[in-house]
């Protein structure tokens, strides 16, 4: 992350950002605030970036980190904007994985 801040290279910055939300929401037990902090960053520089694919894994991300927090309302809210964004760009294995997560909340 370090690294990309210093080159100014907003690009990998998001994808780092999205890897620490990952790491924080892997823990046992998740570091919820973290990981939804670097998420959301990394969402946000996504966007402005028009890293479409790099946004819906991050609401992916989010939603999961939701679910497992058990917000299954913030959960249903991201994964179903994941779900969309997947299908829009025609990731069918992204969007099989969003589905599959998506369907116990329903």
């Amino acid at each position: 992350l370090e690294l990309a801040k210093r080159k100014r290279e907003r690009g990998y910055e998001a994808w780092a950002l999205r890897m620490l939300g990952e790491i924080a929401a892997s823990r046992e037990p998740p570091d919820v605030q973290v990981a939804e902090a670097y998420y959301r960053d990394a969402l946000a520089r996504a966007e402005a970036l028009g890293m479409l694919p790099l946004a819906a894994r991050c609401r992916l991300g989010l939603g999961l980190l939701h679910a497992r927090g058990g917000s299954s309302g913030g959960a249903s809210v991201e994964l179903a904007k994941a779900t969309a964004m997947f299908g829009d760009m025609g990731m069918t294995f992204w969007l099989e994985r969003t589905r599959a997560a998506a369907g116990p909340l329903a």
